[in-house]
C-alpha cells in the first residue's frame, strides 16, 4: 500500500513539475513582465508604474490612468485603451497592433519602434507624442490630434492644426 502511495505521489510531483505555469491572476499588482492578458483594468490608476515587458494582449483599461507609466516592450495586441490618460507615457518597441486608443490622451507619449499596425486612434491626442520607426500601416488616425509629434520617420514633426495626418 505505501509502495502505491509513493507511486502515486511521485507520479503527480512529475507531471505537476512539467506543467507550464498558470496564467497570472488580474489582481495581480503592477509591475514590469505581468500577465494581465484579457483582464478587465478599467477606470485603474496606473499612473508611474513600471509595466515594461507585461503582457496586455485583449486586455481593458478604459478610463484608466496610465500616465506617466512605462509599456515599453509590452504585448498590449488588441488591448482596449478607450478614452485613457496616457499622457507621457512610454511605450517604445511595444506591440500594440489593432489596440484601441479612441479618445486616448497620449500626449507626449513616446511609441517609438513600437507595432501600432491597424490600431485605432479616432479622436486620439497624440500632441508632442514621438512616433519615430513605428509601424503604422493601416492605423486608423481619423480626427486624432498630431500637432507637435515626431512622425515615423524621425525627422519631421507635425505642424500645429495636424488632425488625421501630419502635415
Amino acid at each position: 500500500m505505501r509502495a502505491n502511495l509513493r507511486i502515486f505521489l511521485a507520479a503527480l510531483f512529475a507531471c505537476t513539475a512539467t506543467m507550464p505555469a498558470a496564467a497570472a491572476d488580474c489582481t495581480d499588482p503592477a509591475r514590469p513582465g505581468v500577465d494581465w492578458q484579457r483582464c478587465y483594468l478599467d477606470g485603474r490608476d496606473l499612473r508611474q508604474k513600471d509595466l515594461g515587458g507585461a503582457r496586455l494582449a485583449d486586455a481593458s483599461f478604459e478610463r484608466a490612468d496610465l500616465s506617466q507609466s512605462v509599456l515599453a516592450g509590452a504585448n498590449g495586441f488588441h488591448a482596449k485603451f478607450i478614452s485613457t490618460q496616457m499622457s507621457g507615457v512610454k511605450m517604445d518597441g511595444g506591440n500594440f497592433a489593432e489596440a484601441d486608443f479612441t479618445k486616448a490622451d497620449l500626449s507626449g507619449a513616446s511609441l517609438r519602434n513600437a507595432d501600432i499596425r491597424r490600431a485605432k486612434f479616432f479622436k486620439a491626442n497624440l500632441k508632442g507624442a514621438d512616433l519615430s520607426g513605428a509601424k503604422t500601416q493601416g492605423a486608423d488616425l481619423l480626427n486624432a490630434e498630431l500637432s507637435g509629434a515626431i512622425w515615423t520617420d524621425g525627422k519631421r514633426v507635425c505642424g500645429d492644426g495636424s488632425v488625421g495626418q501630419c502635415n
